[in-house]
């Protein structure tokens, strides 16, 4: 009983002790925020990556895509049977978005990547739906790309307004009129071989501008990527509402230039190459994932205006599934239809959700795992302070060890006393880090908004990064690791000052006192 009573008076009395258990306190907190902050940033991409794709990608390897996209989804349904929950047809491809800003005449010109859906079963395979921004499409994504209401109604107005500035880049016309010839050379050349003195040169008139519609057709919807629309605010913060500025506004006019998948043979009958085509284009919607880089790159059309413009009719280039439950049938449903005749491998590429975007999940992994390695020295310092603190207090209490064994103290008791004062060390260090890693973890937003006001530097850049906020997701079992470990290292780390005391002899211990 008396090891954990002095073990207790040591922790309490001796400040060097704090040192030790500031270190081991940093190192869990460091280590808990760490892996809150790398797996929620894992997790949250996991489940962005998975809302928009699905648990199953058959893609074919030719732009061109397959025919027969009703027969194809047939059969899968043939194939996998009671395992699929949907299947969404797609032609996903690059293009060319044109627009300008309210009062600009500028035309702003991005690269973009079309995607064209069918909104009802895409809504079924992913979480497309979710990533609407206004409420009555994700209520009812059938009709997000109908232009209705309010939205048909600006469009017009925009139209209208597009039709007055051609109406005012129009050169004024200037009649034809005749310029006489200045005297050249020709005037000194005998009357014989002289042109007709009264010829005169005409001015053609100004080319005539194509004329505009008399009536404007009912135009197609597009949704766009929200950093697409919108700008954040200088100096603006997650926290402020007016945080973004919309530029774009459902029922503003795009021109969207895709080229053709393939064209019509020619008279030779070798195959055409493609063409360009373009389209306005009405917004109905923005797409928000959260997502920077997804935001600010892609464009969902509806699937039949993207097979009109590409000419890839009754086409599509990749089927998208979603399965029943696909941490059980996922294998052999790849299996299943990777051997089938309907989707050859020279043709076609199976894969899951995870294989898709492989290499973007290893790399984090990777970097989780390094981030760990590294930091987990960061308590192995503090094991290192514990060893030498317990080597200047094996020096200091030489006297007290040679009492204690003189009164009848064994060596595995001296040697409980000072592993006991390690495991207290541990104990309270892993614990003050506990809840100081799990608060800044639950604060951690709040905790960076505050930094980047009082410093005016922004510390987690969403320009750079995928996400508006900085992800978090706390497991109970890593913090457990993570405090066993840090208990572990603090008590290896008081073995040989332990020893070392279990081994004075009394006599010699207190010879010089």
């Amino acid at each position: 009983m008396y090891k954990w009573l002095l073990a207790w008076r040591y922790l309490r009395t001796r400040y060097l002790a704090l040192a030790s258990i500031i270190s081991v306190m940093l190192g869990v907190a460091t280590l808990i925020v760490v892996n809150s902050v790398m797996a929620g940033f894992a997790s949250k991409l996991r489940d962005r990556l998975r809302g928009l794709l699905s648990d199953i990608i058959i893609e074919h390897r030719s732009d061109n895509g397959f025919f027969g996209v009703e027969d194809k989804v047939r059969q899968v349904y043939e194939i996998l049977g009671d395992r699929v929950a949907a299947v969404s047809p797609a032609i996903e491809t690059f293009g060319i978005l044109q627009f300008s800003y309210p009062h600009s005449r500028e035309v702003i010109t991005r690269p973009v990547i079309v995607i064209g859906v069918e909104p009802g079963s895409r809504a079924r395979v992913g979480q497309f739906c979710q990533y609407l921004y206004t409420a009555e499409n994700r209520e009812h994504p059938e009709a997000c790309f109908e232009v209705r209401g309010e939205i048909a109604r600006r469009f017009r107005r925009a139209m209208e307004q597009w039709r007055w500035m051609q109406e005012l880049r129009r050169p004024p016309p200037v009649p034809s009129r005749p310029v006489p010839m200045a005297p050249t050379f020709h005037d000194a050349v005998p009357p014989p071989f002289q042109a007709d003195p009264e010829s005169q040169a005409v001015l053609p008139p100004n080319p005539t501008p194509p004329e505009l519609p008399a009536e404007l057709r009912e135009p197609s919807g597009i949704i766009l990527g929200y950093s697409i629309a919108t700008y954040r605010r200088p100096n603006a913060h997650v926290s402020d509402a007016d945080k973004d500025i919309f530029l774009l506004r459902p029922g503003d006019r795009v021109t969207l230039m895709l080229l053709t998948a393939f064209d019509l043979p020619g008279h030779d009958g070798s195959q055409g190459i493609p063409r360009p085509m373009e389209e306005t284009f009405a917004i109905t919607d923005l797409f928000r994932s959260e997502m920077s880089e997804y935001d600010a790159r892609l464009v969902f059309i509806h699937l039949k205006d993207m097979q009109r413009l590409r000419g890839m009719a009754n086409r599509a280039k990749s089927l998208y599934i979603k399965l029943r439950d696909y941490s059980q049938d996922a294998t052999e449903a790849i299996r299943l239809l990777s051997s089938s005749d309907a989707f050859p491998p020279q043709s076609f590429v199976v894969q899951t959700w995870e294989e898709r975007q492989g290499s973007l999940l290893a790399a984090i992994s990777i970097e989780r795992g390094i981030l760990n390695v590294l930091l987990f020295l960061i308590i192995a310092v503090a094991g290192f302070g514990i060893l030498a603190i317990f080597y200047t207090i094996v020096v200091e209490k030489t006297r007290d060890i040679g009492i204690l064994k003189a009164l009848g103290a064994s060596h595995g008791g001296i040697l409980g006393l000072y592993l006991g004062y390690g495991l207290f060390l541990g104990l309270v260090g892993a614990g003050l880090g506990t809840a100081l890693g799990i608060a800044i973890t639950v604060y951690i937003n709040e905790i960076e908004q505050a930094i980047a006001r009082w410093t005016g530097q922004e510390v987690f850049n969403r320009s750079v990064y995928y996400f508006d906020q900085i992800p978090t997701d706390l497991q109970g079992s890593m913090v457990v690791l993570v405090n066993a470990g840090a208990v572990l290292i603090a008590v290896l780390a008081s073995v040989f000052p332990a020893l070392r005391a279990a081994m004075l002899h009394p006599a010699r211990a207190v010879r010089w006192e």
